[in-house]
């Protein structure tokens, strides 16, 4: 099955024949709510099935009742093809057969977008700390390698916001030290005054990352 991007007119056809998706950064998203939890997993179970029969595999992600998918195709740029339709129509399918019910507008795709002059002033900084990476030809975001977190947009505008973020990236204590030190060798400075609960991260344009862990903490969860 071709495997080039569809354009718009072609993705807009296509969404108009698959009524239980919808198209958004990149892929084909839903949400299927199940009869049970254990309907639930019988529909990743299958959709797994369907993925290994059609080397073609969905970001797939469940919580109780709900499963989340998307597809999308990684070797033509994160971008839409006939091969996710066809996924999609048959992951459908699939869940029609559960009991399941599309809820196509639940899912929400997260983007965060941080005002630059240079992008490349504060990509490795962010690359680093999140433990991200640049796609193919996309110069101006960051992406989770593991497609679970929100992408990263660098705006390039001559006129910043000045507003600045704060994330808090929390990490198995036993790496911690590592994290900070390469965050720190990609042009951050680092503030380690609240260590080992955290360590602040401060990029060349003013932005912070936290670096955290349970240790100090009064719970081992937090």
């Amino acid at each position: 099955m071709n495997r080039t991007p569809l354009d718009a007119a072609a993705t807009q056809a296509a969404l108009d024949a698959l009524p239980d998706w919808r198209g958004r950064l990149g892929a084909l998203r839903t949400a299927f709510r199940a009869p049970s939890a254990a309907v639930a997993l019988k529909l990743v179970a299958r959709v797994g099935e369907l993925a290994e029969e059609l080397d073609h595999h969905p970001s797939l992600d469940w919580r109780y009742d709900l499963v989340f998918i998307s597809w999308t195709t990684h070797s033509a740029g994160w971008r839409v093809t006939a091969f996710d339709v066809a996924a999609a129509e048959r992951t459908s399918q699939i869940a029609q057969a559960l009991g399941a019910v599309a809820e196509p507008a639940l899912p929400r795709s997260l983007e965060l977008a941080l005002d630059t002059t240079d992008p490349a002033l504060v990509r490795g900084v962010w690359a680093t700390a999140l433990g991200y990476e640049q796609r193919p030809g996309d110069e101006d975001s960051l992406y989770d390698p593991h497609d679970r977190g929100p992408s990263v947009w660098f705006q390039r505008t001559s006129t910043p916001a000045a507003s600045r973020w704060h994330l808090d990236v929390s990490v198995a204590s036993e790496i911690a030290d590592d994290v900070v030190a390469a965050v720190t060798a990609a042009g951050a400075s680092a503030d380690p005054a609240e260590a080992p609960a955290f360590t602040v991260l401060t990029d060349p344009c003013g932005d912070r990352v936290c670096i955290c862990t349970p240790l100090g903490r009064q719970h081992p969860a937090q």
